[in-house]
């Protein structure tokens, strides 16, 4: 009997470490790749209860670019990335993306139809949008004078009364359609000589910038350390939240609004789990507390009906359509050409400001030591002096005495 037992106790024994080790082989972890400030962690939380065989590691870049190169350079893998329209149409091209098996995805149901068959996915085969919005002037009301935003200008951007208390783009595709669009150009420009004269209205504005930045943004305005930056709609809110000094609006000219969507890198392994996280965030709870938390325009239209009024009715979050069709453009994918003219471009200007940099620190440098040499020289000369004095003094004192 007691032989019995020690059987049945090995047998189960045996099929608990079994079961344990099928348990962890199926253990999955997702690389999700997605902006900065741009989600709920709480959701990630809420999906690894959901899901306890898949992990999420969760990392953040702060633009389109950023997110490419690092994707492309083979430095890291990814499951999930969640990029702009004309990246998506960039990484379509480039066979970077997998199409989607929307039967994993039957949330994919509340997505509103006014965020399908868009330019950059015509047929719907490998994005679920994630958020949309706009790019807007954001201004500290405490130092900026209301008469030079009254106009609600993007030029405000260039103002020289504000020198040194002006944040600009750190990505050159948002950059250059502020510029494009101040000379009332086409954001999507394919003109060599607009981009050219984009560019020297860049370099115009460089002396007045106090740093080209993106998620840097956040400390530098909630803090008054600058005070008019261009950046998306969603983060001028939670901006807000921190400085009730902080004010926003959509230029009068013209300004991109921009879709960001959830996609699958061709390269990942696990296809199946990353199609089940994208059904996940959208579930109309988990997209509306997204959407609450992170400030943006969702496209799930179940997940809109759950936020509060006071932030569907916020023009700047949810502008009207009359306003989108009116003033707004999409970004496309630039020809290859024109990228290159825009990626040199680009590199000029920020070498000639790290090189401006470097000058002005380097003119400080010789400043500070010219002060020190000539501090020390004094301090020698006044040594001496007082050196002698003794000197003198004691020689006068021993020829008294020796008198």
């Amino acid at each position: 009997m007691k032989k019995f037992i020690s059987v049945i106790l090995a047998a189960v024994l045996l099929f608990s470490v079994s079961a344990t080790a099928a348990a962890a082989s199926e253990q999955v972890t997702l690389n999700v790749y997605n902006w900065g400030e741009y989600i709920d962690l709480s959701v990630i939380d809420r999906f690894e209860e959901a899901y306890p065989n898949i992990k999420i590691n969760y990392t953040t870049y702060d633009s389109n670019e950023s997110m490419y190169s690092k994707i492309v350079s083979g430095a890291a893998s990814y499951d999930i990335v969640i990029p702009s329209d004309y990246m998506i149409s960039k990484l379509i091209q480039e066979d970077m993306l997998s199409e989607l098996d929307f039967g994993n995805i039957p949330n994919y149901k509340y997505i509103g139809e006014a965020f399908k068959n868009l330019s950059y996915d015509p047929d719907n085969k490998y994005t679920v949008p994630y958020f949309w919005g706009t790019v807007v002037v954001i201004y500290n009301s405490a130092h900026i004078d209301e008469e030079d935003v009254k106009d609600q200008s993007v030029n405000l951007l260039w103002n020289e009364k504000y020198s040194g208390k002006i944040l600009m783009f750190d990505n050159p595709r948002d950059a250059f359609a502020l510029a494009l669009v101040s000379l009332g150009y086409s954001m999507n420009s394919e003109n060599a000589d607009e981009w050219k004269e984009a560019a020297e209205l860049l370099n115009k504005q460089k002396p007045l910038v106090q740093a080209y930045v993106m998620d840097a943004i956040f400390d530098k305005m909630e803090s008054g350390e600058a005070w008019i930056a261009p950046y998306y709609a969603g983060d001028a809110l939670i901006i807000q939240e921190s400085n009730p000094d902080i004010r926003y609006y959509m230029p009068k000219e013209g300004t991109n609004m921009f879709f960001d969507s959830m996609c699958v890198l061709k390269t990942s392994e696990h296809k199946k789990e990353a199609e089940t996280f994208i059904n996940f965030m959208c579930e109309p709870e988990i997209a509306a507390l997204n959407a609450e938390t992170v400030g943006y325009a969702t496209p799930n239209t179940e997940a809109k009906k759950l936020l509060d009024p006071a932030i569907t009715s916020n023009e700047v979050v949810y502008p009207s359509d009359d306003y989108l069709i009116n003033n707004t453009d999409v970004f496309v994918n630039l020809s290859q050409e024109t990228q290159k003219i825009q990626s040199d471009l680009w590199t000029d200007l920020k070498i000639e400001s790290s090189e401006g940099e470097d000058e002005g620190s380097a003119v400080s440098s010789i400043t500070i030591i010219a002060v020190v040499v000539v501090i020390a020289a004094a301090a020698g000369i006044i040594y001496a002096a007082v050196r002698k004095s003794k000197r003198k003094k004691a020689w006068e004192q021993d020829d008294s005495e020796n008198k």
